[in-house]
């Protein structure tokens, strides 16, 4: 049974659409846009190091680095969700970001390669925190700021985003791989304390249980699964030990139905799905995140293959040098976002959402042709930072719309488990793609053919394609769920939001 309840604390800012921006509130959201944008330079930073741990490390198992940070943020985002529905959005954004810190220090101790995947493990508590974020936006921000604050927390600032490439690299050229997760450890530390000092905590919460047997069932189903797929090539796709982890995997997540669906407060509502406002955003949404992931894994190592290697790409950039390619792209992904967010009074969210999906999708399908320039890869990079942007900034924006703020945390948490499971397994799936057209090892770093990074793409581009497709089917009316009550649960009939 889920109970709306009032909670104790520092006054929210007030909700008086006249009200502006006042200094205490620009300082709270620029404390969580530091947070964010870890969130979201992280992954492009650890895909620019990862030529050097798997050559550090002897390994060709590079893609569980960026795996492992997405399956935990997956798993553990409904039960966040739910937990800061509990207590507090503010509360359960502080201990992710305490728990994404000390995996970060983990990974920069750490004295072996599965150590390390450990630490990058418990940095997808960083995740969450993107829903959290913009939930507690929602709570304690004025009504008129919402939309714009929102689509800022989302596509950022540029205030790590911008000189993270060329400070990747510095790291990199300066003090080794390990330095990227000391700048981790410091950068969470300094947005903690801010966001300690400056943010109050929402006043919003329900009353519920917590579902722990089918987030375990949940997490080990998609472990299985993402297992299967990643060894596949090298065990063999009829070996004894690829199908005990793929039909294992498929035996738990068909149990964390079952459970689901008998348990008054499950983990993942699954009513939530008949939504078609609440699942088709996230299908979408996932279809996005997960291009993103393997685009940010893939274009590194093509840009920093030597050019006299012969494989039909290379330009044999440092990981200083890539910050001309990824330093466009960031800031194009801000200025999508800023779009969004000064559009969505005029142009409904549904259809900004589409134009962001194909324009993501022409720019990845474009760099399976154009890649033989640093001129050709920054143009290509750029428009696929622009699309992201607007579909990073319209995803809140449509869940803001379709729920009420006493489940805004628990809806936004589903969608995250789709965008973090997508983008968990898409770049293994292109690894093991890659990794069945090698063209050869040297220094036990993996080499691979032109035509493995071509579908590589291709494969990319044809899944944002296809969120385009679901997000055609997003209504152009969007009705809010109800408000939960002690005696009605989530049934109800949901009140209309209408877009100019």
């Amino acid at each position: 049974m889920t109970v709306p309840t009032e909670a104790s604390g520092p006054p929210a800012p007030s909700s008086d659409p006249d009200d502006g921006w006042t200094p205490r509130l620009v300082l709270s959201l620029a404390s969580m846009l530091v947070v964010i944008e870890l969130l979201s330079v992280s992954y492009g930073m650890v895909s620019v190091d990862l030529p050097a741990i798997t050559t550090h490390f002897a390994t060709d198992q590079g893609a569980w680095l960026l795996t492992a940070f997405l399956l935990v943020g997956a798993v553990i985002s409904p039960m966040i969700g739910k937990l800061a529905d509990l207590y507090g959005k503010r509360r359960l954004l502080l201990i992710s970001i305490a728990v994404a810190t000390a995996g970060s220090l983990i990974s920069a101790l750490a004295p072996s390669y599965g150590v390390l995947v450990a630490g990058r493990a418990l940095q997808g508590f960083l995740i969450p925190c993107m829903f959290l974020v913009y939930s507690l936006v929602r709570d304690v921000f004025p009504r008129n700021k919402v939309a714009l604050a929102v689509s800022i927390a989302t596509s950022g600032l540029g205030l790590v985003a911008i000189p993270a490439p060329w400070l990747t690299g510095w790291l990199i050229e300066t003090w080794g791989f390990r330095s990227i997760f000391w700048f981790f450890v410091i950068c969470l530390v300094f947005g903690w304390l801010a966001i300690v000092v400056t943010t109050p905590e929402t006043p919003v919460r329900l009353q519920a249980r917590v579902d722990i047997v089918g987030g375990v069932l949940l997490g080990l189903g998609i472990a299985g699964v993402l297992a299967a797929v990643s060894f596949g090539p090298r065990w063999g796709w009829t070996d004894i030990s690829t199908l005990a982890y793929l039909l294992g995997g498929v035996a738990l997540l068909i149990g964390w139905v079952v459970h689901s669906r008998t348990v008054s407060d499950p983990l993942i509502d699954l009513r939530f799905f008949r939504r078609r406002s609440v699942l088709l955003t996230g299908l979408a949404a996932g279809c996005a995140y997960a291009t993103t992931a393997a685009y940010a894994a893939v274009v590194p190592m093509m840009v920093m293959v030597p050019a006299e290697m012969g494989l039909g790409y290379g330009l044999g950039m440092t990981a200083k040098q890539y910050a001309i390619v990824h330093a466009p792209s960031a800031a194009a992904g801000l200025i999508g976002g800023l779009l969004v967010g000064t559009a969505i009074k005029k142009l409904r969210p549904r259809i900004l959402m589409i134009v962001g999906l194909l324009v993501m999708s022409s720019g990845v399908a474009a760099t399976a042709f154009a890649h033989d320039t640093k001129l050709a890869i920054v143009v290509v990079s750029t428009v696929t930072g622009f699309g992201s942007g607007m579909v990073y900034a319209c995803v809140p924006n449509l869940i803001i719309a379709a729920v009420p703020p006493q489940l805004q945390a628990t809806t936004s948490s589903l969608v995250s488990v789709m965008q973090s499971g997508f983008a968990a397994i898409l770049p293994v799936i292109v690894f093991a793609v890659l990794n069945s057209h090698v063209a050869m090892v040297a220094k036990g770093r993996s080499f691979y053919t032109e035509t493995g990074m071509s579908i590589a793409l291709f494969i990319g581009a044809g899944v944002l394609l296809v969120g385009a497709l679901l997000a055609c089917g997003l209504p152009s009316r969007i009705t809010q769920l109800p408000t939960p009550r002690s005696d009605a649960g989530v049934a109800g009939t949901g009140k209309a939001v209408a877009h100019a």
